[in-house]
This record gives structure tokens, sequence and C-alpha cells, in this order.
């Protein structure tokens, strides 16, 4: 009991967390899509939002693990929101492929990057992308050999999915996923590493003919930093769950099942929480927006300060207006 506690109190932070980061990033992305007329920031949003769903399903689990003696699930609802959780952690997988590869083309084709990356096309993906999400999530609730035979109330991923689910899931998404995210790398880094020896070779021709160094670029690092960070956070946030479930499915007398559900599973639900601080607070329009965000609550908390001095007498009044002078000098930070 105690141990189905602390997963539940865990479980609770972690949804509230996941909850309130992505949608202080949403709330920070959509004006500057508008503003902008951003295509690659639709996606930094999605992801936020896919994330946020994601925080939103699991905190749906937090009632039955806190709740003394512990509360009976139907099995039908249990399948339902294991199937919710899926479907929203596969849209976020989904959108960070669609992120690399948007990287990917702004570096491969600069020139033709808005022709081909146009609204139409972003809106077709992020469609396309949600159909095969909930495809994807609710595919055990339609094919009897992906659901388990015995349930026993306690509602939690292997209670009603089989391993065999997770198999199908690594064979046929997460290990080309991951393929395709090397093969993004490794022609990226290729591409900046010719473009840094075309530079050089400019400096070198430059130097000798006395003319003035042109400026380093850093757009191409910058791209396979990314795209990297891409890689290492979704490669070490699911591959332990994925893979430990292969080997449950290989070994059925492992029982491996506490080890994927209450460890594993979590930190591949983690990932939704690394993903505003590595894809959104990475950009230096979202900072700025943050930036922008703070000072407006700040001058806010400043008028309501001063409505509440009306009352607190003349010395009141002065600390407000000099605290309300203050914050209309302060400056987004750049």
């Amino acid at each position: 009991m105690e141990s189905s506690v602390s997963f539940g109190v865990i479980l609770a932070v972690l949804a509230s967390l996941i909850i309130a980061t992505n949608a202080l990033v949403a709330m920070a992305v959509l004006p500057l899509i508008f503003k902008n007329d951003s295509i690659s920031l639709c996606f930094t949003l999605n992801l936020a939002v896919a994330d946020a769903l994601l925080g939103l399903a699991i905190s749906g689990l937090v009632t039955d693990q806190l709740s003394s003696p512990a509360r009976p699930t139907e099995k039908t609802l249990c399948s339902l929101r294991m199937a919710f959780v899926t479907s929203s952690a596969a849209a976020s997988v989904l959108t960070v492929m669609l992120i690399a590869f948007d990287r990917y083309l702004a570096i491969k084709w600069p020139l033709r990057y808005f022709q081909i990356m146009n609204g139409f096309v972003v809106g077709t993906c992020l469609a396309g992308l949600w159909l095969v999400s909930n495809i994807i999530g609710f595919l055990p609730l339609g094919i009897h050999g992906f659901q388990q035979t015995t349930y026993r109330g306690s509602c939690s991923f292997f209670a009603v999915f089989h391993p065999r689910f997770v198999l199908t899931l690594s064979c046929v998404g997460f290990f080309p996923a991951l393929l395709l995210f090397v093969f993004f790398y490794c022609d990226i880094l290729k591409i900046a590493s010719t473009h840094s020896q075309q530079i050089r070779n400019t400096e070198h021709a430059g130097a000798l003919a006395g003319a003035h160094r042109p400026p380093r670029t850093p757009s191409d690092l910058k791209a396979v930093r990314t795209v990297a960070i891409l890689i290492g956070s979704f490669t070490l946030s699911w591959s332990p769950f994925l893979i430990t479930g292969i080997v449950q499915v290989a070994c059925q007398e492992c029982r491996l099942y506490l080890v994927l559900e209450q460890y594993l599973w979590l930190l591949g639900v983690g990932n939704s929480l690394l993903n505003p601080l590595i894809y959104a607070c990475w950009q230096k329009e979202v900072r700025q927006q943050f930036s922008q965000m703070a000072l407006a609550m700040k001058k806010g908390l400043a008028a309501c300060l001063l409505l509440l001095a009306r009352d607190g007498g003349p010395e009141g009044h002065r600390e407000s207006v000099r605290y309300i002078t203050t914050m209309s000098h302060l400056e987004p930070e750049g």
C-alpha cells in the first residue's frame, strides 16, 4: 500500500509539472506564431499540447493510486485511460520527429524551405500526426492479441495491454524512428562540415587578398546540436521501457512488470517534462516572450499594489508609486 501511495504522489507531482510547464510554453508560443508567422513554432506548439495532454492523461491515474483502500477500476475504463496515455505519448514522439525533420529541411534546402514547409503542408502533417497517434493508442482495443486476458481491477498499463503491444511499437515505431533520427543527424553533420570547410577556404582566400573576414554563422552548429539533443532525450527516455518490454515478451517468467510500470514507464513519461526545456526554451524568441510575460505580470502586480495603497495612506501610496516607476523602466531580457 505504501509503495502504491508513493507512486501516486510521484505521478501527481509529475503530472502537475508536465501540465504547468507545457501550458506556459503554449501561452508563450501562440502569440509568436501570429506575430512572426513562424512555421517551425507550430510544431513546438503542437509538442506542448501533446505533452500537456499526456500530463492530463496520467493525472487520471492518480486517484486510483492514492485511494485507500485501493479502488478497483473497470477494465473498459482502464483500457480507455491507457489508450489516451499511449496516443498522447505517440503524438509527443511523432512531433519530436517532425521538429527534427523541420530542422533537417532548413539546413538541407535553405532556399526551398519556405516553399516546402508552407501552411498547408504543416496543417496536413499535424492532422496526419494526430490521426496516426490515435490509431496507435487505441489499437489494442481492437486487436485481441494486444489485450491481457486477466484483469484484477488495479489499473495499469500492463494490466490491460499485453507486452506484445510494446514489442510491436518497438519494432514498427521506435527503432525505425531512431534510425531516421541518426540519418538526419549524420546528414546534417556532413552538411555542417562541408559549410565549415567552405567558410575556412573563403577566409583563407580573403586573408591572402587582404580582404575583411566574413562573419561565421552558427546556424549549422546549432542545427547539429538541436538534432543531437533530440536523439539523446528521445533515446534515453523511452528505450529502457521499450527494450525491457521486449525482454518481458521473450522471458515470460522474468516478471518485470513492476520495474516497467513504476520506474521505466515514468522515465518515458518524464520526457514530456524535458521537452519544454529542450525544444521551446532553447529558442531565443521564446525566451524573450517569457521575459515579456514576466514583465507584464510585474506591472499587473504593481497596479494591484497601487489600488491597495489607496487605503494605506500617503506613505503606502508613495511606496507603490516608487515600485511602479521601477517596473516601468525594466525591459524584457534579450
